[in-house]
């Protein structure tokens, strides 16, 4: 089932449920841990490489003076991140209504994954946890009332493993040493603003455009990502992502807040919008 149509179950799933499942919602909790452990466990890097200007050699115009902005010569290379986002989640369309969202989100760089672990609450007291993944080359999207109770799980896909490695390329602007070359990303200059990077990752390749303002940041991504439909098939549509107010954190400059949005043909979809509370990297600057 797609979160689309999740709202259509949630009533019928409260009733007779709630004490039961809240009794038992550390067990619908393991999900996450278990996630990060997959994620954390291959993650054991050798690369102490720093920044230094001679990694931006050969990469588009745009891509380097976004880099020689956001980088701090001799910062070590990032391995790993965990971030804390609150914000605001819509599920439905245009239309619905906007819900309380907190989430964590750990990232790692070789290989590259994420783990976004996600807690929106649909009405007062009434919560869904919605794990959204890319561990081990494979994507994961589950969606459970109370922590426990699925109202959603994506089968697995071709479509959904390129769809998440797509996410993780456009959110490295909160990791922007993984752009640099040894990471496997590629690169096509398009013009003087923009670029696409491409990844290929355990047979999956996916690729976005990043697209660079007058002050030397990204503040736009573009691409067409796959979604899942109501009935369980995929389609491929528009969807950009904004960030915004850069500062500096730990020798690089990020993005504190951030929105994405499905660009469909009868009108934008945004569905995601939220600040970075704190970020925290592996390995940390020593300047």
């Amino acid at each position: 089932m797609s979160l689309k149509r999740f709202f259509s179950v949630v009533g019928v799933l409260v009733l007779g449920s709630v004490a039961f499942l809240a009794a038992r919602r550390s067990l619908g909790e393991r999900e996450p841990s278990r996630l990060d452990q997959q994620l954390e466990s291959p993650a054991v890097s050798n690369d102490h490489r720093t920044v230094s200007d001679d990694d931006f050699e050969g990469l588009p115009a745009p891509i380097q003076r976004y880099l020689d902005h956001v980088l701090t010569d001799g910062r070590p290379y990032v391995q790993s991140v965990r971030m804390h986002q609150v914000g605001e989640f819509r599920l439905g369309d245009a239309t619905s209504a906007w819900k309380p969202l907190e989430a964590t989100q750990h990232y790692t760089v070789d290989p590259p994954g994420f783990v976004w672990n996600a807690r929106i609450d649909v009405v007062p007291y009434v919560p869904i946890r919605v794990v959204d993944a890319y561990v081990a080359g494979r994507g994961r999207l589950t969606a459970k009332l109370f922590s426990l109770l699925n109202v959603a799980d994506a089968d697995p896909a071709p479509e959904l493993d390129e769809a998440e490695l797509a996410r993780y390329l456009a959110e490295m602007v909160w990791f922007p040493t993984a752009f640099l070359p040894g990471h496997g990303v590629e690169w096509d200059a398009i013009d003087d603003d923009s670029a696409r990077a491409t990844l290929e990752h355990d047979g999956t390749t996916a690729s976005v455009v990043f697209h660079v303002d007058e002050h030397d940041e990204i503040t736009r991504i573009t691409a067409d990502r796959w979604y899942e439909t109501d009935d369980g098939s995929y389609r491929l549509a528009p969807w950009t992502g904004y960030v915004s107010d850069y500062h500096d954190v730990d020798g690089m400059r990020v993005p504190s807040s951030g929105t994405v949005e499905w660009n469909h043909p009868d009108g934008d979809v945004p569905y995601w919008r939220a600040d970075i509370e704190t970020i925290e990297y592996d390995p940390k600057s020593s300047q």
